[in-house]
């Protein structure tokens, strides 16, 4: 199952909250994202056929392997390209919103282009 960006943000948002709090409900997640119960109902049913989460009897969602590190990687990104951004002269709140939506376009390639500069200049 090939993951579109909105499912990105849902495995990054479970990776963040997960590193908060001992365990994620579907409600952690609609009051984190602002979306809807049944948005995020579709949403976790849709990450958990796919293998990237599970879901426990009492509703706590966790990452898989496979969730795991998609959901590093798409943090990571977030992280070094805020970094970056802001690096290079960009308001904090501009770089937090315009990494949201680079880190799940950039290539490999660049990112980790931009990996290296950042590591350069530190």
């Amino acid at each position: 199952m090939h993951l579109q960006e909105s499912g990105e943000m849902y495995l990054e948002t479970i990776y963040v909250l997960t590193e908060e709090k001992n365990y994620v409900r579907s409600i952690d997640i609609c009051e984190h994202m602002g979306f809807s119960k049944p948005s995020v109902s579709r949403a976790v049913g849709l990450l958990k056929s796919g293998g990237y989460i599970t879901v426990d009897s009492d509703g706590h969602i966790k990452l898989t392997d496979a969730g795991h590190e998609v959901a590093h990687k798409i943090y990571r990104r977030h992280k070094v390209l805020t970094k970056f951004l802001v690096g290079i002269g960009v308001s904090e709140n501009t770089a937090q919103d315009d990494a949201c939506r680079i880190e799940h376009h950039i290539s490999d390639e660049t990112f980790e282009a931009i990996v290296k500069y950042t590591d350069q200049k530190s």
